[in-house]
């Protein structure tokens, strides 16, 4: 007994620096209080509490990234758990500029003409779900929700080890399930989405679970450092690797939405009300392309002529399936659904790279990290503000996705088909668009790293993208108005949202040199 409390006597708190940790701390905090909010606020006076409290924590949580950015930290903090280093910083800013622009989004028209149902429990078409609705009810947990999405995305690609890597996952996770689950129109299409998202969402954490227990076989660590020291110096059979980094990476490529774990996605985009999806279009995919570099680069970099090949079957098969999917489409939404996918296997094209500073990479060229880091953060800005100008165009009150909607939409709103158009011209990689330097510089990192056959098949991949993209230009441009369709008028909030999407396209597209620069002193991840 005395030698038992000895042992408890010598276990010490552990050392945190809460300065480097408060952007997930103030973000993770603001959600708790606003669920408490929920309780103790009246109903009428939810909508902008709920607002004021999650824009000041993003407001609070990017003054603590930009200082501690200034620093130039590259520390290990939690006891191991968190890597505090440059890309977690570009993407932590990254992740929380962005949901602030996908939260001005959740904040469009009214209390009464709200995105999302008044009441999510009730059965669809059910006098409860009309009684709320005349009472002018609206989910106002939106906020929370999404707050607790941004805590677990902010942990996502910081994470140190994978115990804290799924813990982040499903933390991100559980609140988009419910998120997906609450739109105002087509309720039961809503419903759907949500539970094909969290049945096939549990089945890819049970293969990345059964991915940790297999690293953990094979290197007896946890820690990415202690699973890399493994791999140079295995002393379990590599059997185990393979198949552990197998099954790891099929979670981490559900979430990025890479064929073949793709299946998900075009109907969960569809069902989810429009918001959510331009926030888990943009900021899932940053997630969980930011934690897969640090996975692949870290703990398994040295085992890379493993990985590679693999990565680069799966980055054609995105970029091929989200293409030709596309294509087909006769839906607005589910054809940007399609393309997000297509933009995965370009994004995966510089990881297959793995072009680094560190491994012959002559100054000044683009680094996959960089040319990663700096994609993620145009695409998500181009995303948000695409799918905030959905929500624009209405037949008979319900979002109006269908391309026969969308024809001669410039003749009903000149500035609303002008800046879609434009955005879909980024999407297609048109020159004087952040779009064209992000697929530059995605090639350049795999051209770099030795696979410019890859580059070849994303070159002509980005030629058969630009098919659909120029057929809605044509069909909003040159077409016969529809009828039945009309714009209606957004709110200020929405308007600055999708002002702020297009401006950075066009200035990053024109003058990428400082983001880029951005990026670059971003630096690698430290290990």
């Amino acid at each position: 007994m005395t030698q038992e409390i000895a042992v408890l006597m010598e276990i010490s708190a552990p050392s945190l620096d809460y300065g480097l940790l408060a952007p997930v701390l103030i973000v993770f905090g603001a959600a708790c209080v606003g669920v408490l909010l929920e309780a103790l606020v009246p109903r009428g006076g939810r909508r902008l509490t709920q607002a004021i409290l999650a824009f000041a924590a993003l407001v609070a949580a990017m003054v603590m990234v930009g200082i501690n950015a200034s620093s130039g930290a590259r520390v290990v903090e939690a006891v191991g758990s968190i890597a505090i280093d440059g890309p977690t910083q570009f993407l932590w800013g990254t992740l929380i500029l962005l949901t602030a622009m996908a939260l001005l989004v959740f904040l469009d028209r009214d209390v009464d003409d709200s995105h999302f149902a008044p009441s999510a429990a009730s059965v669809p078409g059910s006098n409860q779900e009309q009684e709320a609705q005349e009472a002018g009810h609206a989910h106002t947990e939106v906020f929370p929700l999404a707050l607790f999405a941004l805590s677990g995305m902010l942990v996502f690609p910081a994470a140190n080890d994978l115990i804290t890597l799924f813990v982040a996952l499903e933390v991100l996770s559980l609140p988009l399930y419910v998120l997906s689950g609450l739109a105002r129109r087509r309720r039961l299409l809503s419903q759907e989405s949500s539970l094909k998202y969290f049945l096939l969402g549990a089945m890819s954490s049970g293969f990345f679970l059964y991915g940790i227990t297999l690293l953990y076989g094979f290197s007896g660590s946890f820690d990415y450092a202690g699973i890399a020291d493994a791999v140079v110096n295995p002393t379990q059979p590599t059997g185990l690797l393979i198949a552990g980094l197998g099954l790891l990476g099929m979670g981490l490529l559900f979430k990025v939405g890479a064929v073949p774990f793709h299946s998900w996605t075009p109907d969960v985009y569809v069902g989810a009300p429009t918001p959510v999806t331009g926030f888990m279009a943009a900021c899932t995919k940053i997630a969980a392309v930011g934690a897969l570099l640090r996975v692949f680069f870290v703990a398994l970099g040295s085992a890379r002529w493993d990985w590679q090949p693999a990565m680069a079957v799966v980055a054609v098969m995105t970029m091929v399936v989200g293409a030709l999917m596309a294509i087909t489409q006769t839906d607005v939404k589910r054809m940007l659904a399609y393309s997000s996918i297509a933009h995965a296997g370009f994004i995966l094209t510089a990881v297959v790279g793995a072009y680094q500073t560190g491994s012959g990479a002559p100054d000044g060229a683009v680094t996959s990290i960089q040319s990663v880091l700096f994609y993620l953060a145009v695409y998500g800005a181009s995303t948000i503000a695409a799918f905030a100008l959905l929500t624009m165009v209405r037949d008979r009150g319900i979002e109006a996705t269908n391309l026969s909607d969308w024809a001669g939409l410039a003749k009903k709103s000149p500035r609303v088909a002008a800046a879609f158009g434009f955005l879909l011209l980024s999407f297609a990689g048109i020159p004087l668009t952040s779009g064209f330097i992000g697929k530059w510089a995605v090639f350049a990192a795999a051209w770099g790293g030795g696979y410019a056959w890859l580059v070849v098949v994303a070159v002509l991949v980005s030629l058969v993208t630009a098919f659909f993209y120029l057929k809605v230009i044509v069909s909003m441009f040159f077409a016969e108005p529809a009828e039945s369709s009309e714009v209606v008028e957004p709110s200020i909030p929405t308007l600055l949202a999708v002002a702020v999407g297009v401006a950075v396209t066009f200035v990053a597209g024109v003058v990428p040199g400082p983001l880029l620069e951005l990026a670059a002193k971003a630096g690698e991840f430290v290990r």
